[in-house]
């Protein structure tokens, strides 16, 4: 796969995951929160929008790595 062509696959690829992951994060939110104190929901905010990078590290290593060579 050369170079250019990756990086569009993988820049598609995030957009889609950022927005799949934002509505499920933002949807558990508000159907598990409503009631729980603000430490909780000042926990679960944090550890979803921190846990997102983790596939985004795994990606941007692969979009950016040189195709090898024969």
């Amino acid at each position: 796969m050369s170079p250019h062509l990756k990086k569009l696959v993988g820049t598609i690829g995030l957009i889609f995951w950022l927005a799949v992951y934002a509505g499920l994060a933002a949807g558990t939110g508000v159907r598990l929160l409503p009631g729980a104190s603000w430490y909780i929901a000042l926990l679960f905010y944090a550890l979803a929008g921190t846990l997102w990078i983790i596939p985004v590290g795994l990606m941007l290593p692969w979009m950016h790595r040189d195709a090898r060579k024969p």
